[in-house]
């Protein structure tokens, strides 16, 4: 994060720049909780942001499959993925985070596995080649439900979802 020789004399002067990559300033209101505790990570408040979301993100696309089964309880898992811009087209699917980079799959009522398996295989075609993250994993969604619903080890079961109005978003 701090500025290179070489980086200095590209600005020619003046106040040496913060990170080594292209930024710009924001304006940003947070809680004062917030702002505290990032006293606590680093004294220049852009910097402790900086290091939260390299710490959050911290190569997790890398580290973590894009889709997984995790182990819920005994015998029993749950479909994990990476964030996707192009699910959240399917209007009966919900990502519900449950980590920074992880989420869980919620389906409507009415629909299930075969429904989700048809629409990602639908919206597979729609997806550029250039995207190539999201075909990966859609890709992989669509092969873990394939394989699921082939060896007939895949069940549904509710989660409660609660519509909260604007002003109250907890």
């Amino acid at each position: 994060m701090k500025p290179t020789a070489s980086s200095d004399q590209r600005y020619g002067g003046g106040r040496p720049p913060k990170f080594d990559e292209p930024s710009r300033p924001i304006t940003i209101t947070l809680p004062e909780s917030t702002l505290q505790g990032l006293q606590h990570i680093d004294p220049d408040r852009g910097r402790a942001i900086v290091k939260l979301t390299q710490e959050a993100l911290r190569e997790h696309e890398q580290e973590q499959p894009l889709v997984e089964v995790l182990e819920m309880a005994a015998n029993t898992g749950l479909i994990v993925i990476a964030p996707s811009a192009t699910l959240q087209r399917i209007p009966f699917l919900h990502l519900v985070k449950v980590a920074p980079t992880r989420f869980l799959i919620a389906l409507d009522t009415g629909h299930d596995y075969r429904a989700l398996e048809l629409a990602v295989g639908d919206i597979l075609e729609e997806v550029s080649l250039a995207d190539g993250r999201e075909r990966d994993l859609l890709t992989q969604l669509l092969d873990v439900t394939k394989k699921l619903r082939q060896s007939d080890r895949v069940s549904m079961a509710e989660i409660l979802l609660v519509k909260l109005d604007n002003k109250r978003k907890r």
